[in-house]
């Protein structure tokens, strides 16, 4: 039997598999036939290594967190907290393609929300891809409420080229 799936800090040694795991879960060959999949949207790598040693990083600096789940010795996924208070931003939850539909995203949304209390935030804000009803319905389906507030992809190239003008959409949850 394997022991049940443990949340842990990332550090700069985990910077190669959490890229890896990231780009599989939104691009990767696999992500095609995951529900995760932004292929259709967006071309290139979704993040690359130097980003993910920077969110492990802020960790020391203004008290963010890069979170990873892991199951013996397997990396099953990751989510990268920021609090700006009241606020936790939330960003980057991913999830193996193997291990979707498992309750590991659920476990991570919910180490989400105790590292926001511990951090004083009252609500946690997320902005999704409004070309991703699935992906939305999951969050409103874990008490996450779109405000109407809505921005413009990044113009950066920094997490992949858009196939078609794309928006975000912000989501909050009450904790």
């Amino acid at each position: 039997m394997q022991p049940a799936p443990t949340i842990l800090p990332a550090t700069l040694a985990d910077a190669p598999a959490l890229t890896a795991l990231i780009n599989q879960a939104y691009r990767g060959p696999a992500s095609p036939q995951a529900w995760t999949t932004e292929t259709h949207l967006l071309e290139g790598p979704r993040i690359s290594e130097i980003h993910v040693r920077d969110m492990v990083t802020m960790m020391g600096i203004d008290q963010a967190a890069l979170l990873k789940c892991v199951q013996a010795d397997q990396l099953l996924g990751c989510v990268y907290l920021e609090p700006k208070a009241p606020r936790l931003y939330l960003g980057t939850l991913a999830v193996a393609p193997a291990a979707q539909a498992q309750g590991v995203g659920r476990q991570l949304l919910a180490a989400a929300e105790a590292y926001a209390r511990q951090q004083g935030c009252t609500t946690i804000k997320i902005t999704v891809l409004s070309a991703r009803p699935e992906l939305l319905a999951w969050y409103e389906r874990h008490g996450y409420v779109r405000t109407g507030q809505h921005e413009p992809f990044p113009e950066t190239t920094a997490f992949g080229r858009p196939r078609k003008p794309l928006t975000l959409l912000e989501l909050v949850k009450a904790l």
